[in-house]
């Protein structure tokens, strides 16, 4: 700082006799306390001396790190913050670096590598405030520290609003939402205003459940600080808009990919929460059984084709067909894929976004990829007949076509594409297998309550069928710590898998009913989903209220 000007040789000596007397601060903090210089021109002095980066504000997560294994009184009293952690090493922020005692507790801690980059102390103390605000984390407190203002004015300035989104309580509780989401293994966060209360919901395991919520009078703030973060324009509450939240979080990359629309009362948001390291890419993982799965592979392997995952929303159908991807991504086969939107990035296969605002749709983006000279396409879903035919026309032309339908079951999804107005002849020329599935809870391993099937149950559902164990034992839910109380941990699979034989070509180039499809692919061997669902149920996979819940039998 001498040599560049910004000290005297005459402000060093008085801070250095200031700190013979008290030897407990350094000189950086003696220099910044006499206003002899200013605390980023020590901090850069410090970053040169000792060939350290210094911690940008950007650089701060939105969310804390490490919050369950480093008490928050620690992080203050050692003025350090975690910036960014991944599996051999962590990024710290610390005004001291110097501090081993510090570097030392959290190699312990993490037994990881430090990284350390130096913290400016005032943005440091602004990112703590931010993330803890002195260590209140529950929802009650948060609302406390926030101005008993009204924000739901139509007429309120849109500055006003934005500041307030901004402020550090604000912010603090739309991390506390997402944090508490993820630790409840939800799927889905739902923030809903209406006319006298916020309710804010999480979809775990496929079931909504109602937590706790904000005051009615942050509906706006809370939406506001959701639509900033995810570069949405908060001005505009007329249209529905959609954007996307990138975060870190206990070494895990979370994107969030946010929905808004305008309601009676203000606008619902809607986050789905998509865990890029939570996604398990394995087929037995996801519920498929051997026989099934055989039968999958069976059409997937095929050099060319079409091959149809169905179901309704949230039913897994996007998991199926990157599970599918994964098992085909091979450096000889070239994959593109067409996507609304991209939700799992994967290496070596090319992926585009559909922009329909740009004229970027499906069909477009179609017709060009398959000049691209792909092996293999995956289509995110078939829309409209336009989509569907040039879906055809990749196929006849030696590609293997993956997409998804929105139909109950695999046998109706042939009379869908029909009265889509496919024709018959290219329908069966093209469409190697459909597999239709649902998901279903699975049952805590932790608690579940094994009993005996009673025996009307057993009659009316032919349960002798699907196992040779006698008795003949089914198991409920209980409830317990692991699972929240809910007796469920997590979701599995139930499947049917239509094969296209030339018998089930047949009936579809005479317009055969579904249900007599169905039934000719059950003599040649298909399980229907219902039947799949049972299996697992006395397997003790799930129960059989959760199978009658997502499917019946015909």
């Amino acid at each position: 700082m001498l040599q560049g000007g910004k000290l005297d040789a005459a402000s060093l000596e008085r801070a250095l006799r200031v700190q013979e007397l008290d030897r407990q601060d350094r000189i950086g903090v003696i220099l910044i306390r006499m206003g002899v210089v200013a605390e980023r021109d020590v901090v850069d002095a410090l970053a040169t001396q000792l060939n350290l980066a210094v911690a940008a504000p950007t650089d701060y997560p939105e969310l804390p790190i490490l919050e369950e294994r480093v008490a928050v009184r620690f992080l203050k009293e050692a003025h350090a913050l975690p910036l960014h952690e991944d599996a051999s090493q962590l990024v710290l922020a610390m005004a001291d670096p110097l501090d081993t005692y510090v570097l030392d507790a959290f190699r312990l801690v993490t037994q990881r590598s430090i990284q350390v980059r130096i913290a400016v102390p005032s943005e440091l103390e602004v990112a703590f405030e931010r993330l803890y605000g002195s260590g209140k984390t529950s929802m009650d407190q948060i609302v406390g520290e926030v101005e008993t203002r009204e924000t739901e004015s139509a007429n309120e300035d849109l500055q006003q609003l934005k500041e307030l989104a901004s402020e550090a309580p604000i912010i603090r509780l739309v991390s506390l939402i997402i944090s508490h989401a993820l630790q409840a293994r939800a799927s889905d966060i739902h923030i809903e205003p209406f006319e006298n209360r916020l309710i804010v919901r999480y979809r775990v395991d496929g079931v909504m459940h109602e937590v706790e919520s904000p005051p009615r009078r942050f509906s706006a703030a809370v939406i506001s600080r959701i639509k900033i973060m995810a570069n949405l324009d908060i001005a505009e509450r007329r249209l529905p808009q959609d954007g996307r939240i990138k975060l870190r979080i206990q070494g895990k990359e979370i994107d969030l990919r946010v929905s808004t629309v305008p309601i009676m009362h203000g606008e619902s948001v809607v986050m789905r929460i998509l865990d890029k390291g939570g996604t398990t890419l394995d087929f037995t993982s996801l519920g498929f059984d051997p026989v099934v799965l055989e039968r999958f592979l069976q059409v997937l392997m095929q050099p060319h084709g079409i091959v149809l995952v169905t179901g309704p929303t949230g039913s897994g159908k996007t998991t199926t067909l990157y599970t599918a991807l994964d098992r085909l991504n091979k450096p000889e086969l070239k994959i593109l894929t067409v996507e609304d939107p991209v939700e799992y990035q994967m290496d070596g296969i090319n992926q585009i976004q559909v922009k329909p605002q740009i004229g970027l749709t499906f069909a477009n983006a179609l017709r060009s990829i398959v000049r691209q000279d792909p092996d293999v396409i995956m289509i995110g879903e078939i829309r409209d007949l336009e989509t569907a035919q040039i879906a055809v026309q990749a196929a006849l032309t030696g590609h293997m076509v993956l997409s998804t339908l929105h139909t109950n079951d695999a046998a109706s999804t042939v009379n869908r594409l029909l009265d889509m107005g496919m024709d018959d002849y290219l329908l069966t020329s093209t469409v190697n297998g459909i597999l239709a599935q649902r998901l279903v809870r699975t049952l805590c391993v932790h608690c579940r309550q094994q009993h005996p099937a009673l025996p009307e149950v057993i009659a009316d559902m032919q349960l002798e069928r699907y196992t040779a164990v006698r008795p003949i034992m089914l198991f409920r839910p209980v409830g317990c710590v692991e699972c929240g109380g809910t007796g469920y941990m997590g979701r599995v699979s139930i499947l049917e898998m239509l094969v296209m034989s030339d018998a089930v070509r047949g009936l579809v180039m005479r317009h055969a009913t579904a249900g007599d499809i169905r039934q000719q692919a059950i003599t040649e061997g298909m399980q229907t989903m219902y039947e799949n669902g049972i299996a697992k149920a006395v397997a003790g996979v799930t129960t059989i209220e959760e199978v009658l819940r997502v499917t019946r039998e015909e």
